[in-house]
């Protein structure tokens, strides 16, 4: 289970004795920044794959694949909704939550 940053800052005091027998104390800590994907998961919802990975599309690591987002907030490869959307030109919508689909700007 995670714990947010104002919980952590909240904790008391922690001694530590490393590996050495040297002890450290911490007195304060103050967490500054958090960061999480904005989706459910960290897998692209089309190909199934990692969004720190390639698309299916993709051969090899450092291909161009940049993740995008819809208007909806829905993330993918950019390879895997062109596909998608190519796939189905009637109906331009997101593959989740079935919305108009609209790139975010």
């Amino acid at each position: 289970s995670s714990s947010t940053a104002a919980e952590a800052a909240a904790a008391p005091q922690a001694t530590v004795t490393g590996s050495t027998g040297l002890k450290l104390t911490v007195l304060q800590w103050t967490g500054v920044a958090t960061w999480q994907w904005l989706a459910n998961d960290d897998t692209c919802g089309i190909c199934r794959n990692a969004f720190d990975g390639v698309c299916s599309e993709c051969k090899f690591p450092g291909d161009d694949c940049p993740l995008v987002w819809g208007r909806c907030s829905h993330c993918f490869h950019i390879h895997c909704i062109m596909k998608w959307l190519n796939s189905q030109p009637s109906k331009q919508q997101c593959p989740m939550c079935r919305q108009d689909w609209k790139f975010k700007e």
